[in-house]
């Protein structure tokens, strides 16, 4: 029979390491720097217990965290078992984590981290002249592109009386409160946040002006992004209060103009874009949806006419004095409608079609991250 093995041979030190590799599914930082590792004790039959403080009871994330720290502690030489004995962080815990995660006392007023001079996050705003013309399928979808790639994506359903984000995108979890934070749930790599998770069943939102502003302001400020690459905020159309709202917050935030090729949309559209001129917003440039319908016999059948997203850059480029490119022409699919409603974004689920590949490229012109020009020296030198 083998001797029972001595706890001298299993290395606490590894241990530790090995709980280090794990991170928080929500945060996605390691569990050890997150004091979520109350203790971790060694047996004398090689059996380590490890007594993990959760952020909120119920935590809906618990069998994914004893998985991932199963596999991660079962894999140090020596250890026989693992048990985890699940606790649930204090109120002063949970408000430290809070502090940690926004790297201040926790005291002070949260402020939106995109708005600081030192962000490195993208922050593209798309918007519309008029309902219907699929903004958020595009959002969805540049979303979902721009995560496959391996960035840090985040998406705000800022079209408060509208969301649809959540279902577009297959996101059925519910946010968690820590604290005064929210940590958002994420789908197909995307994090994302809608007013939708806050309300019961297919509620209306019946708010004015102020309560629209204060739920953007919560949405960018109170919620827990981490470190972005991209955020989206999927705007209602029009040039209303959200639109207004968004240029006091994120005064950097740089606008997507999504239209159809109808004409009587693209005068809309135009309108929506020159907003840019009262808000000192960049304009990136124009997506023109809905561009054409292919047929089996090969030709494009143009159901809403021809021209209008070149007509939007052109104008929106005589009107700003600055280039306003048109990004791409994305072709009519029934694919991106059953994608939505199934909560499979097109470029994820079939990646081919044409709608897939113009939505790709256009992600690849916008997936650069900004540059922090915080400690970098200018080159200046007096005169």
């Amino acid at each position: 029979m083998d001797p029972m093995p001595s706890t001298r041979t299993i290395d606490e030190a590894a241990l530790r390491a090995a709980l280090a590799t794990v991170d928080d599914p929500e945060i996605r930082r390691p569990i050890t720097e997150l004091g979520m590792v109350a203790d971790v004790a060694v047996g004398a039959d090689g059996v380590v217990t490890v007594a993990l403080l959760l952020t909120v009871a119920g935590c809906p994330l618990k069998d994914k965290l004893r998985a991932d720290i199963t596999a991660a502690v079962g894999a140090v030489p020596g250890v026989r078992g693992v048990e985890i004995d699940f606790g649930v962080m204090t109120a002063e815990q949970r408000k430290d984590l809070q502090s940690r995660l926004r790297g201040g006392g926790g005291t002070e007023e949260p402020v939106i981290p995109f708005a600081q001079p030192g962000s490195r996050t993208r922050v593209y705003a798309v918007a519309s002249g008029k309902g219907g013309v699929g903004k958020s399928s595009v959002t969805v979808n540049l979303a979902a592109a721009l995560a496959s790639r391996g960035l840090a994506v985040g998406v705000v359903d800022a079209d408060i009386y509208g969301h649809s984000v959540p279902r577009m995108l297959g996101a059925d979890g519910r946010p968690t409160r820590i604290e005064e934070m929210i940590m958002p749930p994420q789908a197909n790599g995307v994090k994302v946040i809608s007013i939708g998770m806050f309300t019961s069943g297919n509620a209306a939102v019946v708010w004015r002006g102020p309560m629209l502003h204060r739920a953007l302001q919560q949405f960018l400020a109170d919620v827990y992004w981490g470190d972005l690459d991209v955020l989206l905020l999927d705007l209602p159309p029009g040039t209303g209060d959200v639109a207004i709202s968004l240029a006091q917050l994120l005064p950097n935030a740089e606008i997507l103009i999504v239209t159809t090729p109808q004409q009587a949309a693209a005068e809309v559209a135009e309108r929506a874009g020159a907003i840019s001129l009262q808000t000192h917003q960049r304009i990136v440039g124009v997506i023109e949806n809905m561009s054409w319908l292919e047929l089996p016999t090969g030709e494009r059948l143009e159901v809403f006419g021809a021209g209008g997203g070149q007509t939007v850059a052109d104008s929106l480029t005589r009107t700003i004095g600055a280039p306003v490119p048109l990004l791409g022409r994305i072709p009519l699919d029934t694919r991106v409608r059953e994608g939505g409603d199934a909560g499979r974004p097109i470029v994820l689920d079939v990646p081919d079609a044409p709608a897939a590949v113009a939505l790709q490229a256009v992600a690849d012109r916008l997936a650069v991250r900004r540059e922090s020009l915080v400690g970098k020296p200018l080159g200046l030198r007096p005169a």
